[in-house]
């Protein structure tokens, strides 16, 4: 049930989006009718959360059943505190029922006391904060400053609750890190790794036994980083502020003892988790991204691609991600690499659980089968109110919960052989 209106893009963007979801392999094989079909209801689904929450629970110190009960319990507690309002103050202070809205294309003024602009309804809650409170402390305050009671969608808050044992995390997310396959004893680089949630992830797969090298180039991300290491009891992971592009050891002579640079072909496994233009986010009302901005990212991914590719040793598993849904930084990044790259060969992912690739970008079925897209339109919207929770079979949520994710993609590669000095 469709209760947003769909994703607000500027018509540059909309329009770009369009001919890559519209492009001839995919009408040829659908039509055009289908294909501007399913465009929309991608749109439509961007603005909508997905139906269920995502939590990875840290099996590095817990089973996941142990932490299954504790937050069977945690949630009881949420959800024994229920509301019903119907009035608001027109001088908000702590405590007060407030409605929550979306400015939809960012026109309200900080602090304005009414808005007839074009606004969409997310939910009833309590205030924290008084009125003066929430903006006077702009825009340095961070917290909460209205705790949600009658949300449009119903998810519980994950607020510090069992936060050595659970990691909220969208499910792509924790798939990704299954398909590397991380095992005991070896040395990975995760060469974009903040916030550290598949870094951690991966660490926690190994069972804490090997070496988990992660990077990030701003100082701030990788403190966030080594905190979640730290929160989840790990200590494989080793951490540095360092820019990914810049990750290959070109002087051979000076040691670096460990520290990036490395030399080439030194990791069994690499993670790259690249920097896009996040399209695939859920749930994503607006987005004021030029055609420019959204379009910049492809050539840096092609550096980090080629770096990743000469710091992996032969016979090593090399995996691309992205959370965007556009051709240009998913399959058509494929279609370089294997043509850039002779020595990597597509590799079948476990667990599948998306759909195959999208066409467009000249790939054979056979290789788009081997691709993992999530792609959110593939399932209605759901109204996911308690009663029909209570009602539906587990099967079918979980199939739901599987499918009505964020748009996400991943590609998994083996290097076949070492790299000769002719390849890029």
């Amino acid at each position: 049930m469709s209760i947003f209106p769909k994703v607000a893009l500027r018509l540059e963007v909309e329009n770009y989006l369009k001919e890559g979801f519209t492009n001839k392999e995919v009408v040829l094989a659908f039509g055009k009718q289908e294909a501007e079909r399913k465009f929309e209801t991608l749109l439509n689904h961007l603005s909508h959360p997905p139906s269920f929450t995502t939590v990875r629970v840290n099996t590095h110190l817990a089973s996941v059943q142990h932490v299954k009960n504790l937050l069977f319990d945690e949630l009881h507690k949420t959800f024994r505190m229920c509301y019903l309002f119907l009035l608001l103050d027109l001088v908000m202070k702590a405590g007060d029922v407030v409605s929550v809205y979306s400015d939809i294309k960012g026109k309200c003024k900080k602090g304005a006391k009414e808005f007839d602009g074009t606004k969409v309804f997310l939910g009833n809650g309590i205030s924290e904060l008084s009125r003066r409170g929430i903006f006077n402390g702009l825009p340095e305050r961070k917290g909460i400053g209205i705790r949600m009671t009658e949300p449009v969608y119903l998810s519980p808050s994950f607020d510090n609750v069992l936060p050595s044992y659970l990691f909220l995390q969208n499910l792509p997310s924790a798939v990704v890190t299954h398909v590397l396959d991380p095992q005991p004893g070896e040395k990975i680089l995760d060469l974009c790794a903040a916030p550290g949630g598949k870094t951690t992830h991966i660490a926690a797969l190994m069972h804490d036994q090997g070496e988990v090298i992660a990077l990030d180039k701003l100082p701030n991300k990788v403190k966030k980083i080594k905190q979640n290491a730290l929160l989840l009891g790990l200590h494989s992971i080793r951490a540095f502020c360092f820019d990914g592009t810049k990750a290959l050891k070109l002087d051979m002579v000076k040691d670096t003892e460990g520290e990036p640079p490395f030399l080439p072909e030194s990791f069994d496994r690499i993670l790259l988790d690249a920097p896009c233009s996040g399209l695939g986010q859920r749930p994503n009302m607006a987005c004021s991204w030029t055609l420019k901005e959204v379009t910049s990212y492809q050539p840096l991914q092609r550096k980090l691609f080629t770096v990743a590719v000469k710091l992996l040793r032969p016979g090593g598993m090399l995996v691309y991600s992205t959370c965007t849904i556009t051709l240009a930084e998913n399959e058509e990044q494929v279609a370089w690499a294997l043509t850039a790259f002779p020595c990597l060969q597509l590799q079948p992912q476990e667990p599948h659980i998306g759909g195959q690739g999208m066409l467009g970008a000249g790939l054979s079925l056979e290789q788009l089968k081997q691709l993992q897209r999530f792609d959110p339109s593939v399932v209605p919207l759901q109204d996911m109110d308690i009663d029909s929770l209570k009602e539906a079979r587990v099967e079918d949520m979980i199939w739901l919960a599987n499918k009505d994710c964020i748009g996400f993609f991943i590609a998994k590669f083996v290097k076949c052989k070492s790299i000769q000095e002719k390849d890029p």
